[in-house]
């Protein structure tokens, strides 16, 4: 490493360490989503699986909470800190995001952790710091404004769950007795904590008492919860976004092979279609929406309308392949998969497009770009995090693969989704090919899309494809 690059990473550690002295903290505690690892008590009543789903669903909740109270405050001044033990830094910030800081749980009891934490965070400030477990479905941004409107006045402040512990706690400065000879996990961790409090003399602010999940028992608070009931289903729900333009010809039976699954909301945008696209649609049992201003308008109306927590974009001449509802559901499982697609394949058994599957399915496998007629799949949380789909009149798949790229890892599943191989037989391999190649170069040099659009134009068709 050269000096001047030692240097930068000096003056970046610099300017961080300088930047959190002026902020408050909120400091989130959790878990690695992984099955049989997480929610142990709870798996006997709902098994591994879905054990490992909800304390998923409910850090998500928590860090989405925390993100609205920050939202509504001066960002300068604030900063969210997520704590995560069982799985590495990279595999947080896929799972839940680039918008806060990760750092890894030190080893130890739980107070312990938690005493070296705050002690780290209180060292150089007398800033609040609020830290918060993860499985509080009854969280709201208003818990988090008053346990800092409580530290303005109070040494402490603690939020009291109904297991007899505590869900939140924030301080100023750092009490260590707060830490040392409590029972933790048992029924009497407020209580002795309250106990050590009058004994050092602090004083305190008590927040509301919320339930946490930890016990068969507690589930019974979620099953009639609209937002948390789902966790009680068989399977995620999975919306698949069609968006069409005049494809009578195609969409048939496109939607025929898409009914091949469960536990699927199907919607198909039309874009202004004039042929009978919008009343074949109808007819499969689809929603049917209208949004005219190219693909990426519909494809982001579509998802703003999805019901499903996962979501498939499928061009309207693309065949998936039997099971695909499974094969998304699995491979979305894993928090680390930001989002995915099927291999590529066409209609056309000749040489000439046996050659293109082969390269496209190299470069969608070793750099991980696959594209809109791959069929791209994501949870509709990151779709939403990372912004959907540019508004840019082409390359709007591709735009949108290399954001998720950036966030996380992106896989490439083994069975192929079958697009029409209309457009490279009406105009040539080659020609669109080379079109095709034409468009990522420009793509890259930073040409505006209107520009990319007039290069596209050449191949007469409405949209290349790879």
């Amino acid at each position: 490493m050269s000096l001047t690059q030692i240097l930068a990473k000096k003056t970046v550690f610099v300017q961080a360490l300088f930047k959190s002295l002026r902020q408050m903290q909120i400091i989130i505690f959790t878990r690695y989503p992984m099955p049989g690892k997480v929610k142990t008590r709870l798996i006997p009543a709902i098994g591994p699986k879905k054990a490992s789903r909800l304390q998923k669903l409910m850090t998500e909740h928590i860090v989405e909470q925390a993100m609205e109270f920050c939202n509504k405050q001066n960002k300068s001044k604030l900063s969210i800190s997520v704590y995560g033990t069982g799985g590495n830094i990279k595999d947080f910030k896929a799972w839940l995001g680039p918008e806060v800081d990760y750092q890894l749980q030190p080893q130890g009891e739980l107070g312990f952790r938690m005493g070296m934490i705050f002690r780290n965070a209180c060292k150089f400030k007398k800033k609040p710091v609020v830290l918060i477990g993860s499985d509080l479905p009854g969280l709201t941004p208003e818990i988090f404004q008053q346990a800092f409107e409580a530290l303005e006045k109070n040494d402490l402040v603690l939020g009291p769950s109904t297991d007899g512990g505590y869900y939140l706690i924030g301080m100023k400065v750092f009490y260590p007795e707060l830490f040392q000879n409590i029972e933790w996990g048992t029924k009497n961790v407020y209580k002795k904590t309250i106990d050590v409090v009058e004994k050092v003399g602090l004083e305190f602010k008590e927040l509301p008492v919320l339930h946490d999940i930890d016990r068969a028992e507690d589930l019974e608070i979620l099953r009639t919860h609209p937002k948390w009931e789902k966790i009680f289903s068989t399977v995620p729900l999975l919306s698949i976004i069609i968006p069409a333009l005049n494809e009578e010809k195609m969409l048939a039976s496109t939607l025929k092979r898409v009914y091949h699954a469960q536990s699927i909301d199907v919607i198909v945008v039309d874009g202004g279609s004039r042929d009978n696209t919008y009343a074949i649609a109808r007819q499969s049992g689809a929603r049917v929406l209208k949004k005219t201003g190219g693909r990426s308008a519909q494809q982001n109306e579509g998802a703003a309308q999805a019901k499903g927590e996962l979501l498939l974009f499928l061009h309207a001449d693309t065949l998936l392949p039997n099971g695909y509802d499974q094969m998304i559901r699995t491979a979305l499982a894993s928090p680390k998969i930001v989002g995915g697609a099927f291999r590529f394949k066409t209609d056309d058994h000749g040489k000439k497009l046996k050659i293109v599957e082969l390269f496209v399915n190299l470069r969608s496998s070793w750099l991980r770009l696959p594209y809109g007629d791959q069929g791209l799949f994501m949870e509709k949380r990151v779709f939403n995090e990372i912004g959907g789909f540019a508004p840019v009149s082409i390359m709007e798949d591709f735009d949108l693969v290399l954001r998720l790229r950036r966030r996380g890892r992106l896989v490439l599943l083994n069975h192929a989704a079958i697009t029409s191989a209309r457009r490279w037989q009406e105009h040539g391999v080659l020609r669109t090919s080379i079109i095709n190649q034409m468009m990522i170069l420009g793509f890259f040099a930073g040409l505006p899309s209107t520009k990319l659009r007039e290069i596209y134009k050449v191949n007469k068709t409405s949209r290349p494809k790879l």
